[in-house]
């Protein structure tokens, strides 16, 4: 299966070009950025910070604006997967990375869909599960982070 995927004519190309495999690792970066910052100034605002700036103001642009950044790193971390996929499967960092990352994923999606949220939007009221939910939000896109920075130490 990993033959198959390092056959990929992306993973060829990632591998055989330095200029692609840097812009495809920067886009990469660049959409980890669009995550994190986001994220952490919304979860700060869901936690307390900045009570004057209303979270029906800032809130479904700044998880707009993630949202990019995860289609962003998710479609950049395959390619960039695709180039060695055995040894990142081997790599406990990565599987790490790999497992909060779902967690997170699942965490954001349960904000979005979720009640809190909405009446958040609506009345700037924060209930109790939306604080727990964006301070687990903080901790787990963190863990994601180190995770991923901590792959190439492995």
């Amino acid at each position: 299966m990993w033959d198959a995927l390092q056959s990929w004519p992306g993973a060829v190309a990632l591998r055989g070009s330095p200029v692609l495999y840097l812009l495809v690792n920067a886009a990469h970066i660049l959409g980890i950025g669009l995550i994190v910052g986001p994220i952490l100034a919304l979860d700060a605002r869901l936690l307390g910070l900045a009570r004057h700036i209303p979270i029906g103001v800032v809130g479904p642009f700044l998880a707009a604006v993630a949202k990019l950044g995860v289609g962003l790193a998710i479609v950049t971390g395959l390619g960039l997967f695709s180039v060695q996929p055995a040894n990142y499967a081997d790599n406990p960092a990565f599987l790490l990375k790999l497992l909060i990352l779902v967690l997170a994923i699942a965490n954001a999606v349960s904000v979005d869909r979720g009640r809190a949220w909405k009446q958040a939007i609506e009345t700037n009221e924060i209930a109790a599960v939306l604080r727990w939910q964006a301070a687990a939000s903080s901790m787990l896109w963190i863990t994601v982070l180190v995770a991923g920075r901590w792959i190439g130490f492995v």
